[in-house]
Parts: structure tokens; sequence; C-alpha cells
């Protein structure tokens, strides 16, 4: 049935509001059947600043999808970014009261579901429990607790929080363009499920999402999210460097980085120059791609620097054998996969959401820029953490091992909980409930 399902995802970014409209094909590969994209102007960083523009930009987006795909949309996942996003580590435990059965999805589901009471800053708000690894008996290093025995059964999580003021404006506005959220879904963490192979997931990788407003960093090991965070820079803060650095209007600027522009300056040629329009009865403006390339790589390298400090801050630097994978509409930069090696000394790779894709009649979602929007259309299919998806056929073996109606029911009472609570990326009664 996942082939009948669709699913539409939205992404209200800084510099546009865009929705995908797919399904899943008889091969498993996600096709995109519309898509519709908007002039975002309310968003600033990540953050809903202005809610009627962002309500238009939306609705505008929503209607191009729906003109393309023939589908009516009501539901939507929808992705969050902001420098309000945070993570922290924390460890829970719970004791078990029977002792002589195997540890069951229902313990792990209630350990998960504990994490979601912590204390939160006031403020803010748990938005995923992202389980690391487990210890049963104090034996550590355990990834799949389910069906060992134990009676203590302890937990690392990583947590991520995020402001309730910034959700409640993102309710607000999916509310007011007359649809529903499905799954509210941290930014790189949906990039990280188009771009992200599992071998590289596996080996440790450093996903950068080089945004209009944000860039975005998630850290994978072992095919477990480690670390996450986002920085308030991204793409508009080099375009403003360039309007004022060149003394030229704010599209003039953007359209000067987008199809001149260099990460290394030394790439740049001294004798090429760019002629610009002058205002009104003035001679045009003549710009040297050399020094359009200097403004670019002195703010560049102020954007790798702090991200390969968020790296080394998360304890992981040495451990990601898979090195970076850079993506979102920055990363189309020319030279900017030379400028991060030499930064970094990681090996380094441009991250296109093509992973997952089948054959599609639009070939621009292909693009860098178009990543976290298709991740969130695939979280409607997959989870983000593998064990999520392992324990779905748990709850059956439960009930051949134990005839007692009691336990069986319970076990997929909370099986459901589980699935809903434990990440969000998992969307329950696939025959019955359409995303579209």
């Amino acid at each position: 049935m996942q082939s009948d399902k669709i699913v539409v995802g939205l992404d209200i970014g800084t510099t546009k509001v865009c929705a995908l409209v797919g399904r899943k094909n008889e091969f498993g590969k996600l096709e995109i059947l519309g898509m519709g994209k908007a002039l975002s102007e309310g968003v600033v960083r990540g953050i809903v600043s202005n809610i009627d523009k962002t309500v238009d930009a939306i609705r505008k987006a929503i209607k191009q999808a729906e003109e393309q795909s023939g589908i009516n949309i009501g539901v939507v996942n929808v992705g969050i970014a902001g420098q309000h996003i945070k993570s922290l580590q924390h460890n829970g435990s719970i004791t078990r009261q029977v002792t002589d059965h195997e540890i069951t999805v229902d313990d792990v589901a209630r350990l998960t579901n504990d994490m979601y009471r912590l204390v939160t800053p006031p403020g803010s708000e748990i938005i995923h429990v992202m389980p690391q690894e487990y210890k049963v008996d104090y034996e550590e290093g355990i990834v799949d607790p389910v069906g060992m025995s134990g009676v203590r059964l302890e937990g690392n999580f990583h947590i991520i929080t995020a402001q309730s003021n910034a959700i409640n404006n993102i309710n607000k506005c999916i509310t007011r363009a007359g649809l529903e959220i499905d799954n509210l879904i941290l930014e790189p963490l949906a990039s990280c499920m188009s771009v992200l192979s599992d071998e590289e997931k596996e080996a440790g990788v450093a996903l950068v999402d080089i945004g209009g407003g944000t860039t975005d960093l998630a850290i994978f090991k072992d095919n477990i999210i480690r670390h996450t965070a986002v920085l308030p820079f991204g793409g508009n803060i080099i375009t403003s460097d360039i309007k004022q650095g060149c003394m030229v209007m704010q599209n003039q600027a953007e359209q000067l980085k987008v199809k001149f522009g260099k990460a290394i300056a030394d790439e740049a040629s001294e004798n090429e120059i760019v002629s610009i329009p002058g205002l009104r009865d003035r001679t045009p403006k003549e710009i040297s791609l050399k020094n359009l390339a200097y403004i670019i790589e002195a703010r560049m390298e102020e954007i790798i620097e702090l991200i390969f400090a968020e790296i080394v801050r998360s304890g992981y630097s040495k451990s990601l054998a898979a090195g970076i994978v850079i993506t979102g509409g920055g990363s189309q930069l020319q030279n900017l996969v030379q400028l991060v090696e030499y930064i970094t000394g990681m090996d380094t790779r441009i991250g296109y959401p093509n992973e997952h894709l089948g054959k599609s009649k639009i070939d621009a979602v292909k693009s860098p820029m178009y990543a976290t929007t298709v991740g969130l259309v695939l979280s409607g299919y997959q989870s983000l953490d593998q064990r999520v998806s392992h324990y779905e056929n748990v709850p059956q073996q439960e009930d051949y091992q134990k005839p007692a109606p009691k336990s069986s029911s319970n076990s997929g009472s909370t099986t459901g909980s589980l699935f809903q609570r434990l990440k969000g990326f998992l969307t329950d009664d696939i025959d019955d409930k359409q995303s579209y």
C-alpha cells in the first residue's frame, strides 16, 4: 500500500517556500508528482516573522503543486529550523517488574516517552528524542535491546528542542493556509534522508545544509544521529556583503553571487569585469570578479570555520570517515568543495537529493536546494532511525511467544505510541490515512 500513499513536503525557508507532492513507485523510488514554489518574504533566518506574508507564500506554493499534480492537498510534513534549535544529551532508565520475560517494544517506548517529560527551559519544547545506545543491567553498548532479558533498562538520548513561539507560528501559518501538519521535522534531519547513503551514515558523516538564512549541521555515526546544530548564517548574508562591498542593489548582488561568484578568490581572473546597469541616468557600474570572489571567500571562510568548530565540539571530528556532505542552495557556489576541504581537512562532496528519486518529469527537484523538501516527503515513508522500522514486526513475535491476550493488546497499542512519539518520522495507519 506504500505506492498508493501520497505525501506532501512543505519547506518554509528564508528565501523560498517550496511544496513537493510525491509517491513511491513500483520500484520503491520516490516519484515527484508536482512542485510549487513561492518567494518567501515573511521568514528571517528560518523563523516566521510575518505570518500574513508567509501564509500567502504557502498558499501560492500549495496551489502550484495542486495544479501540477492534480491532487487536493490537505496534510503536509513541515520542516523547522532557526537559531533557537538546541540539542542535548540525556540519560534515562526504567526498572522492569517482570524479569522472566524479554525486553519488549513496550519497554523501549516507555523509556523514550519518559524523555518527553524532561523539564526544558521556559519557552521551549522537545520536538525529537533520538535514541543513541542502551544499557541492560549495566551492560553497555547495546544498540537494540528488544528481545534481551534484564531488569534495568537505561538509554542515552539525543534530545532536540525548539522555541514554543516558533512552533506556534508555524502551526498558525499552516492552519490559516487551510492545511494540517502531519509531522514537524527538524530540517537538517530531513535533508539527511534525501542526500546521505546508509554507508556514509555507518562510517560517520557530517551533513552541512547551507540555506538562505541558516546553515544546518547533522552528524551521523554507526547509523545513529549524534549531533545537530543550526547556525544563523546562510547565503543571504553573503548577498548582503556583496551589496555593501560592491555598492549594488540586493537583486543585483544575488545575481552576481549566483552567476559569477567563486568561493576561492585565486580561481577568479583579475581581468574579468562585469557591467551592472546603473540607477536612473547613471553610468553602468563595473565590478571586478576578483573583488567579488574576495568578498565571498571571506564570509564563506567564517561560516565553514563556525561549522568546523561545531563538529569539533561534538567530539566526532576524528571519527567521520565519510567526511562532509554539503547541500542546500548555498552548496552550488563554485569552488566551495575545495574551500571546505582546505579549511577542515576532511573529504567533501555535494549532496544531491537523487539517492531515492525515481524518474520524474520535474528535473529541477534534483538540485541541492530542494534536498530538505525531498527529505520531508521521504519522511512520510521511512524512519530516520532504522530500529523503529525494525520494531514494526516485533509485536507479532511477542503475540506468538505470549499467549496472554492482555500482553499482546498492550504491546500493540504502545507500538503505535512508539512510532508516533519516537521521532515523528513514521506515519501510522498507512492503509487508512492518505497524506494529501
